[in-house]
C-alpha cells in the first residue's frame, strides 16, 4: 500500500529521524525535549503505521534493522535539504540580497566604481554582481535583475532601456593623437563582439560614418574583450573605439582623451527583470537606483 504525502507521520518521522543519528532513544527525547517514553511511544507507532520493525531494541542501546537503515538516509538527507533551505531564505530576507548578472566590462567599469554611492543610499540592501559575458536565464537562476545590452526583445522579461550606448576614439594623451589623420600612424585597438550585427559600433563602422578610409598602413591590437581594451588605450599601445560610458572614470582622470569624433551610437543598455516573478521591494529600490544612475552619467555628446 502505498502512503499518500497528506498522511505521512511526520512528527514520527522526525523523532526516528533523531532517534536513528544520535543511536539512543534517550539522546534523542533529550534533542527534541521531550521524555524517552514520549520518543519510544512516536517510534513504535510509526513501526505500527508502516508495519515495519526500525530499531532493534537492546538493554541499554538499540540498533537499526534492514528497513531503519534504508530509512535513516533519506530521512537525514530531507531534514538537512529543510535546514539549508530555511536558512538559506531567512538570511536573504534578513539581508535584503539583490542579486545584478551583467557583462564583465558593464560590471568592472560603470557598476564597481558607483557602489559607494549604492551602499550610501541603501546600508541595508546587499547588493551582488553577477559578472558573465554568458546570458543568464532569470527564469532559473538566482538573479533578481540583468543588464542586457543589445536592441531586444527579451522573451520572458520586463525590460525597459538604461540609455544607448556611444563610442568614440580615445587615447593616453601621451600617444599625441590630435586629428583622424594621426590614426595612420598608430596602433587600432579592436575587440571582439560577442555577435555579428551591422551596427556594431567597429572602426570599419567609424571610418565609414567619418567619410575617410581605414588607414592599411596602421597596426591592430584586437581583445577579446573591451575591458583590456580598454586598459592597453590606457597604457598607450594605440587608439581605442570604446564605450564613453565605461570609460567615464578615465576621461575624467586624464588617463585618457577624446580628442576628435564623430561619436557614433551603439547598442542599448537595459535594465531585465523576471516577468513572472513581481520584483520585491529591494528589487524595486535597485532598479529606481539604476535608472537614475543611468540617468544622471549618459554618455556625452560633446564630441560630435
Amino acid at each position: 500500500m502505498t502512503m499518500q504525502r497528506r498522511s505521512l507521520p511526520l512528527s514520527g518521522l522526525r523523532v526516528f529521524e533523531a532517534a536513528a543519528r544520535l543511536g539512543s532513544f534517550k539522546a534523542a527525547a533529550q534533542e527534541l525535549a521531550v521524555t524517552p517514553t514520549a520518543v519510544s511511544h512516536q517510534i513504535r507507532a510509526l513501526e505500527a503505521q508502516t508495519g515495519l520493525v526500525l530499531f532493534d531494541r537492546h538493554v541499554r542501546r538499540v540498533s537499526l534493522t534492514e528497513a531503519g537503515a534504508q530509512l535513516y538516509p533519506v530521512l537525514r538527507d530531507g531534514f538537512d535539504a529543510f535546514e539549508a533551505a530555511l536558512a538559506r531564505l531567512t538570511q536573504q530576507r534578513t539581508r535584503m540580497q539583490v542579486t545584478i548578472s551583467a557583462t564583465n566590462a558593464f560590471t568592472v567599469k560603470w557598476l564597481v566604481p558607483r557602489m559607494a554611492d549604492f551602499r550610501s543610499q541603501h546600508p541595508g540592501i546587499d547588493l551582488q554582481l553577477q559578472a558573465s559575458d554568458d546570458v543568464v536565464d532569470l527564469r532559473s537562476a538566482a538573479v533578481d535583475i540583468a543588464i542586457r545590452y543589445g536592441r531586444g526583445p527579451y522573451p520572458g522579461l520586463v525590460a525597459q532601456p538604461l540609455f544607448t550606448d556611444r563610442f568614440a576614439p580615445v587615447a593616453n594623451p601621451r600617444l599625441g593623437v590630435a586629428s583622424p589623420d594621426d590614426l595612420a600612424g598608430v596602433p587600432l585597438i579592436r575587440f571582439n563582439w560577442k555577435w555579428s550585427h551591422p551596427d556594431n559600433p567597429t572602426w570599419e563602422r567609424w571610418f565609414a560614418v567619418a567619410q575617410r578610409s581605414l588607414p592599411r598602413q596602421a597596426g591592430q591590437l584586437r581583445f577579446s574583450d573591451e575591458g583590456h581594451a580598454i586598459q592597453a588605450a590606457v597604457a598607450g599601445h594605440g587608439v581605442a573605439l570604446v564605450s564613453l560610458a565605461l570609460i567615464a572614470e578615465e576621461l575624467e582622470a586624464g588617463h585618457l582623451v577624446q580628442p576628435f569624433g564623430p561619436v557614433i551610437a551603439g547598442h542599448t543598455y537595459h535594465l531585465a527583470m523576471p516577468a513572472d516573478r513581481p520584483p520585491s521591494a529591494p528589487v524595486q529600490a535597485v532598479a529606481q537606483w539604476l535608472s537614475m544612475q543611468a540617468a544622471a552619467h549618459e554618455p556625452g555628446r560633446k564630441k560630435a
